[in-house]
């Protein structure tokens, strides 16, 4: 609560509802600073049972995890506190904010004044520069519906009918094109996104996909990828045989008896 010294009323209910609330406002943020520094504790210990000497090291993705969760609940608490706590550099943990990639594309939305009218003077403005920031925005996938039509054209003197041909489908009798085919491998392959919650997501979007349909797929993709497969375990395989001809040893070393100077049993000691 912003209080000016200058114009003070002179109710006295009025001073003490002010007092009151700034006593609250107070209260509210020695705790909000009191929560912080206890997320913050919890942080430096995760890290010290993570990289300390005798601590049972903890597995890296469980950490970040736990990690991900604290940096929110911070940001949480921060978000309570005034503008001016919040952006004190001794409170924030965060990492500085990227910069936005450069092949991004930039959509500008432009805000001006309807009139080029001074709000305090009335007079003319003119333009001396601009402030220009960027946000980080997101557009939602979406799915469309693709329909191929073929017209068929009758001849009247043969009596014959023609039509372009169909195209080829990646699986037969399917409805997924490539581009949606790549995206389930992708998503179950790179992102570990099982197909069940796939099929949820389609869900979201209206369109129901049961599981054994996505794995059908799977599958089908995976029989397209085979020759891939076969050209990159063959450059893999060949490259490490190079390398183990490269650094093998072309000596020969003695081969190990283990009953060439043995004594018989008869005469052993």
């Amino acid at each position: 609560m912003d209080v000016d010294l200058a114009a003070l009323p002179d109710d006295v209910e009025t001073l003490q509802r002010m007092v009151r609330t700034l006593a609250a406002e107070r209260s509210s943020l020695s705790a909000a600073k009191a929560e912080i520094e206890r997320l913050r504790l919890i942080i430096r210990k995760l890290q010290r049972s993570q990289f300390g000497r005798r601590a049972e090291r903890l597995d890296d993705d469980q950490l970040q995890l736990g990690f991900e969760d604290l940096g929110a609940d911070i940001a949480r608490v921060e978000a309570t506190l005034p503008s001016a706590a919040a952006k004190t550099p001794s409170t924030r943990l965060l990492i500085d904010r990227p910069s936005m990639p450069a092949h991004l594309p930039r959509e500008e939305m432009r805000l001006d004044f309807e009139q080029q009218a001074c709000p305090c003077c009335g007079g003319e403005l003119h333009r001396i520069g601009e402030t220009v920031s960027e946000v980080l925005d997101y557009v939602p996938a979406r799915l469309r519906v693709i329909r191929i039509c073929r017209p068929r054209y009758g001849c009247r003197a043969c009596g014959t009918i023609h039509q372009a041909p169909a195209p080829e489908r990646p699986i037969a009798k399917g409805l997924a094109t490539p581009g949606l085919l790549a995206h389930v491998l992708v998503s179950k392959y790179c992102d570990h996104l099982p197909l069940y919650r796939q099929s949820q997501i389609f869900a979201r979007h209206g369109v129901e996909l049961d599981r054994s349909t996505l794995a059908n797929w799977v599958g089908g993709a995976a029989w397209w990828l085979e020759p891939l497969q076969a050209r990159l375990a063959e450059h893999v395989f060949a490259s490490q045989n190079a390398v183990r001809r490269r650094h093998a040893d072309s000596r020969t070393r003695p081969r190990s008896r283990p009953h060439q100077d043995r004594p018989p049993l008869g005469l052993r000691a």
